[in-house]
């Protein structure tokens, strides 16, 4: 009973495997640009030939994330949303309320003990509160995306950015940077910016414990490690490589869901 999982992301699609056991497999990623189907073939194709596997093994394909109706060979999809609960439950089992930051949105929802979302909110009006925001900021600063852990381990004290969007915030930036502030501290000002948006988007959905963090800027370990500061409780994050995949793990675990209700109904059928 393998199943395939696909997250097509305003700016990333991620695929995942699921074996017969539950075990994860393999994965694939890449930029998702603007053939979406294409986009979503390439991670599944890239996930079973890191699992040796071929598209014959694959039972059944969950597909998820805003492109989701795209993916001409999928057998479900969910939202984002749900995608994300099973997810994030699959590392987690008693996980309430999860954060998810990606490229282009951020995420807060909470969860009863059943996995169901009942309650969430969404910051998409503005690139001020998702990964956007930093990684504009890096560049900017010179920097690469993937250099932004690395940068902001030397920073020595956050400098302040408080612009209510990502214009206002970059004019910040570059006013802290003609006042001689060094980039790390100017890379950090900005996560803890982001923290702070994010902290507030989950307060508007009651949050409560336990805490799941997701999303690509998860990665970095200052920004789960101020977050664990600002919320004052422990807080659960997915092995550094796998916190960008949750959304197409959720595909995965919802598509062998499926498979077996499926599979019941055609036994109790057969009897």
């Amino acid at each position: 009973m393998i199943t395939a999982g696909v997250d097509v992301g305003s700016t990333h699609t991620k695929a995942a495997i699921l074996g017969d056991d539950g075990e994860l497999l393999g994965f694939g990623i890449r930029k998702t640009g603007f053939k979406l189907n294409e986009a979503a073939r390439d991670v599944v194709d890239m996930a079973l030939a890191e699992a040796g596997l071929g598209s014959n093994d694959v039972a059944y394909v969950g597909s998820t994330g805003f492109g989701r109706a795209q993916v001409d060979f999928r057998d479900v999809q969910a939202t984002d949303l749900t995608a994300q609960s099973w997810g994030t439950r699959h590392f987690f089992p008693d996980t309430r309320t999860v954060l998810d930051v990606g490229g282009q949105t951020m995420k807060a929802m909470r969860l009863d003990e059943a996995g169901r979302v009942r309650s969430f909110r969404l910051n998409d009006k503005c690139a001020a509160g998702t990964g956007a925001f930093l990684e504009k900021t890096a560049l900017y600063l010179g920097y690469e995306i993937e250099e932004i852990g690395p940068l902001v381990e030397y920073s020595r004290e956050p400098v302040p950015i408080s612009g209510v969007c990502a214009v206002f915030a970059e004019s910040e930036v570059i006013n802290h940077v003609s006042n001689g502030a060094q980039p790390a501290d100017i890379m950090h000002g900005a996560m803890e910016s982001l923290i702070e948006r994010s902290v507030r988007l989950m307060k508007r959905v009651q949050m409560e414990p336990e805490f799941t963090l997701v999303g690509g800027i998860m990665r970095f370990a200052t920004m789960v490690r101020v977050m664990r500061e600002r919320l004052g409780e422990s807080v659960n994050v997915p092995p550094e490589s796998l916190v960008q995949f949750t959304g197409a793990i959720g595909g995965a675990v919802l598509a062998r869901r499926r498979l077996q209700k499926l599979e019941s109904t055609v036994a109790a059928t057969v009897a």
